[in-house]
This record gives structure tokens, C-alpha cells and sequence, in this order.
């Protein structure tokens, strides 16, 4: 072969991080030798991988055919290597997960992978669905855990297990005492609200679709706990996952309000790019996570360790 690992190694974080110093600096590379290492594979070959658009470098179409091949192959590589060493490890798996799965599933379903294989090493990146699905696109991420829907071409989608929402607001709240409220009384109160590109948010707003009026949207926070404190300071109402819930209506600090106009049920999916190899250690994640809910329909059926 005329080609070495190391050329793909640079090819491959070049084009993630669309930056050769960027990519220098995560291969542990002077920016010199990362510059040398992608000039030498494209002369090669008589051939252009990136172009150059103002300060960042963009993958050209050769690049992004080039891109999910080179990707499965250092892959591969890595097992071999792993093989050879006579490491136990099944290799290592970069994940990203939207927030509810983040922080109430993902750190559980880590930690007993990383007990069953100690070798291995996991990476958790934590985002909106709209980030996850952006960087497993760019083959940053193995494997992605998301809460909305993905229409990208390029991933693969699986459906995990289903999700509810639910409408909640303060126990000091006119709410809390009515137990309920329709489409128009929800559209009347302040809200705090998860960001554009969550997935939390668009269900709330997919579920609102046909009735008039907008959302008055007093906060946009990016993290659930955010939303959950500033609710119960009395800002406003809220909506999130019964799972991420579950905990604080049990305490008494937030009121459950029922909404039974809206259809707030999602589903959680496991995502991956269509060309990625399937490694054994995302195909061992991928058999926890199921095995985690395989006796349940919903996520807040799932056993959790308590919060006092």
C-alpha cells in the first residue's frame, strides 16, 4: 500500500476538526509534520482531499468518500493492534448523548461497561440533539444516544425505548392546585425552555403544532437541572422527561400538571453513521443499553439510584 495509518490518522482529524492545528493538537503532532503528513498522501495519489475556504479546511467530494473508509479502517486497525498486544480491551468507543440520557443513563450504562471490560476506554459528550447528530455526520462520535428524530441521510437509526414528557411547574403555582391545563391556558404561561435543536423542545412544539399562539418563553436553558431549579423558584412552567422528573415530584419540590391534549411521547434512538464499521466495543454498548431496558416499555420505569 502506498498509503500509511498515520496519513489517514491526520486525513481523518483534519477533517473533523476542519483545522490543521486543531488536528495537530489532538494527534499529539507538531503542525508541520500534520501539514507534511496530508501534503505527502495527496501527492501520492495526484489528488486534492480538502479545500481551503477562508481559515478552515473543508473536505471536497473525493473527501467525503474517502472520509467513512478511512474511519472503519483505522477502526479495524485499532482491534488488530489491540489483538496483537494481547490486550483484554474490546477498544475504545466515543459516544454522545442528548441530556436526559446523558445524565440519567449514559454515566450508569458506562459504568457497567467499563466494569465488565476495564481495558476499554469510553468518552461521553453531552449535547442537543441537533450537536449529536452534526458530529456523528463527521464521524467525531462512534455511536450517538439522542431523544428526537434524525433525518440524516448519512445515519443509521434504531429505536431504542419510549419517552414521556410531562408539564410541571412549582408546588406554589395556580397549577399545581388545578392538576391540569389545556392547550390555550399553557400557551398563557411563561415558560422555561429548552434551546433550538433540542429534542425535548421539539416535541413540546410538534405536539403543540395545530393550536394558535405561541410559546411565552421567559428562559432558554440548555440543561434540564437549570430548567427544573428555575421552575421551582416560581419563574415559570416547564417540560421535560418523566425520567429526569421522577425524583423532584417524589421530594414534593415540582407538581406533575396533567396535559391530556398533547401527545408528549418520543422515542430514544441509537444512531451511527451508515458507513461506520461496528466495532466490538459499540456492538457490546449497544447490547447493554438494550439489555438495560428490555423488560420495560417506558424510560421511568427504569430503576435509578435514588437523590435524597
Amino acid at each position: 500500500m502506498r498509503y500509511t495509518f498515520r496519513q489517514l490518522e491526520v486525513f481523518v482529524a483534519i477533517a473533523q476538526h476542519q483545522s490543521v492545528s486543531l488536528a495537530a493538537k489532538s494527534l499529539a503532532m507538531s503542525q508541520s509534520a500534520t501539514s507534511a503528513a496530508l501534503a505527502e498522501l495527496e501527492r501520492q495519489f495526484d489528488c486534492q482531499l480538502l479545500d481551503r475556504i477562508g481559515k478552515r479546511l473543508k473536505l471536497n467530494a473525493l473527501g467525503f468518500q474517502l472520509l467513512p473508509k478511512a474511519v472503519a479502517l483505522l477502526d479495524r486497525g485499532e482491534e488488530i493492534e489491540e489483538l496483537l498486544k494481547g490486550q483484554q480491551g474490546i477498544g475504545s468507543l466515543d459516544v454522545g448523548a442528548t441530556l436526559t440520557i446523558g445524565n440519567y443513563l449514559a454515566t450508569l450504562l458506562i459504568g457497567d461497561f467499563m466494569q465488565r471490560h476495564p481495558e476499554s476506554r469510553v468518552r461521553l459528550q453531552v449535547g442537543n440533539t441537533a450537536s449529536i447528530v452534526e458530529r456523528v455526520a463527521l464521524h467525531e462520535l462512534d455511536l450517538g444516544l439522542i431523544e428526537g428524530d434524525c433525518q440524516h441521510d448519512a445515519i443509521v437509526v434504531q429505536p431504542w425505548i419510549e419517552d414521556d414528557l410531562s408539564v410541571f411547574c412549582s408546588p406554589r403555582h395556580p397549577l399545581a392546585q388545578e392538576g391540569g391545563a389545556d392547550a390555550e391556558r399553557l400557551l398563557r404561561e411563561s415558560w422555561i425552555m429548552r434551546e433550538e435543536g433540542s429534542g425535548t423542545r421539539r416535541t413540546l412544539e410538534h405536539a403543540m403544532r395545530h393550536r394558535r399562539g405561541r410559546f411565552n418563553i421567559l428562559l432558554e436553558l440548555e440543561h434540564t437541572e437549570g430548567i427544573k431549579r428555575a421552575v421551582e423558584s416560581g419563574l415559570g412552567i416547564g417540560c421535560i422527561s418523566k425520567l429526569a422528573l421522577r425524583d423532584a415530584v417524589r421530594r414534593g419540590s415540582l407538581v406533575a400538571i396533567a396535559t391530556p391534549e398533547l401527545d408528549l411521547t418520543r422515542r430514544f434512538n441509537f444512531i451511527w453513521h451508515r458507513q461506520k464499521y461496528l466495532t466490538t466495543a459499540m456492538r457490546e454498548f449497544l447490547r447493554l443499553c438494550r439489555e438495560m431496558t428490555a423488560a420495560i416499555q417506558r424510560t421511568d420505569e427504569i430503576s435509578l439510584p435514588t437523590i435524597p
